[in-house]
């Protein structure tokens, strides 16, 4: 049996998501040394509001890129016979940008690993920072966000969801509690 507590509500993602881009544009200061790129699946999504709030507060239309990590990921044969691989999209130049990396749980830090492959792949920026929604801990690499939504301390048989309106139908952030095993 799971028991679900809910962490942020839609209202507390989007004051977090502002929170974050006021962050990004006090750090960075000109967005037109700035490109997102969002990890597929959910950090596409929270990537294109960023931009939209980029566009907003100043008036500024930045790249935005779609990273796929699949094939870069190092458990790739743990994932089945037929991966699926989304798209990637990035259609600019990264040279001299300060490219963000935006996704929605930081986890194990495996996944961001792989983003910094593909992102070489694609040229070399100035400077790569990340940037998450959520920061659950229990990182088995040495990697840290540099923009974080909200920290939550969680127990290895805790799941972390993030619910997107675009994905999911709704916004929400939740943590599955597994009470089997108590």
């Amino acid at each position: 049996m799971n028991n679900q507590k809910e962490i942020l509500t839609g209202e507390d993602i989007k004051r977090t998501l502002y929170r974050l881009t006021h962050e990004i544009l006090e750090k960075d200061l000109d967005p037109k040394n700035i490109v997102l790129i969002g990890i597929q699946t959910r950090g596409v999504h929270l990537a294109k509001r960023i931009k939209n709030i980029i566009k907003e507060l100043e008036n500024y239309d930045i790249d935005l890129g779609i990273l796929d990590i699949t094939l870069y990921r190092d458990d790739l044969t743990a994932i089945g016979p037929k991966p699926v691989v989304k798209e990637t999209k990035i259609d600019f130049d990264l040279s001299g940008k300060v490219a963000i990396l935006v996704d929605d749980v930081l986890f194990t830090g495996r996944t961001v690993r792989a983003s910094l492959d593909a992102i070489l792949d694609f040229g070399r920026p100035k400077r790569i920072e990340l940037l998450v929604l959520v920061d659950r801990g229990h990182r088995e690499l040495p990697i840290r966000a540099d923009f974080v939504g909200k920290n939550i301390p969680t127990n290895a048989g805790e799941r972390v969801e993030v619910h997107l309106q675009e994905v999911d139908g709704k916004d929400e952030v939740v943590v599955l509690r597994n009470t089997d095993n108590r």
